[in-house]
């Protein structure tokens, strides 16, 4: 028996539906072990294979969709021919509504999304992928170990070509703030307290703002190229920003408002989007 291992194969960035925190964004990644006997090349399996099989599935079963924990007694679903309609009431009574295409769902069987439903889910999807030769396989789903401040946001991109475009996907996002070249790491908390489990939305796709049950909601939706996508959500878990929430826009809206704040001070902000990546906002 041979062990093949690839850490950091790939990130998932995805949101999911929680009963305390509601719509919630996340960066969890994945590293993979392989056990197996060695084929006619004397490998488990061709680390090409590897990107091929593993990464291609996971990343198409998971990245970029909202993850629905289907167990869970608050959640309603109603299944249509192309799409997928969904009302989940949160423990303090607030319900969220998402209604879109099946490919920007996964539908969990369990009653919360945590780290060892995902790793228990994704290992019986890719046992179908592998090659008879590999007996075992193990997963570990886990965020970015930083230090820097941080929050988790939903979004979604109308205008993007692929998966972005989905209104309920989402990052775990680390961001640092220089103020006159120096960095701020109580501003970056801030930040971090502003946009904790919350819903970045374009003020053009708001369609309407209503009241349910005495609470303010914001209902969302937008047609792109993979369907019709809508989203309703209490309002004070939401942001509304005039420009798509791409994260070029988001560094530079943080610098922006950063600027109002404090005129007299220059800032650069460096906004990250999930792991490794993002854009510098300066104002």
């Amino acid at each position: 028996m041979t062990t093949l291992f690839v850490n950091r194969l790939t990130v998932i960035d995805f949101s999911y539906l929680d009963p305390v925190h509601g719509l919630l964004g996340e960066s969890w990644l994945v590293d993979i072990e392989l056990d197996g006997s060695l084929d006619h090349q004397g490998m488990v399996l061709d680390f090409s294979e590897v990107k091929k099989q593993v990464k291609q599935t996971i990343d198409r079963e998971y990245d970029h969709c909202l993850l629905i924990p289907t167990q869970y007694p608050q959640c309603q679903i109603q299944q249509l021919e192309h799409r997928c309609d969904i009302q989940f009431q949160l423990a303090s009574g607030e319900i969220i509504r998402h209604s879109s295409p099946y490919s920007a769902i996964a539908l969990i069987a369990a009653p919360a999304i945590t780290e060892a439903i995902l790793i228990r889910v994704i290992s019986e999807k890719l046992q179908s992928v592998l090659p008879d030769n590999v007996q075992a396989l193990r997963i570990r789903l886990y965020p970015e170990m930083a230090s820097d401040a941080w929050y988790q946001y939903s979004h979604g991109l109308k205008h993007h070509a692929g998966n972005c475009q989905r209104i309920a996907h989402g990052h775990r996002s680390r961001i640092v703030i220089y103020r006159n070249n120096d960095r701020d790491q109580s501003l970056e908390a801030d930040w971090a307290t502003r946009w904790k489990a919350i819903y970045i939305g374009t003020q053009s796709d708001l369609l309407e703002t209503f009241q349910e049950n005495g609470i303010e909601c914001h209902r969302f939706g937008y047609t792109a190229n993979q369907g019709l996508f809508k989203l309703e959500i209490p309002s004070d878990r939401c942001y509304l920003i005039e420009t798509d929430s791409t994260v070029e826009n988001l560094a530079q809206h943080i610098a922006a408002t950063l600027k109002s704040e404090h005129p007299e001070d220059d800032f650069r902000i460096e906004a990250y989007e999930g792991v490794d990546k993002g854009a510098i906002g300066l104002a």
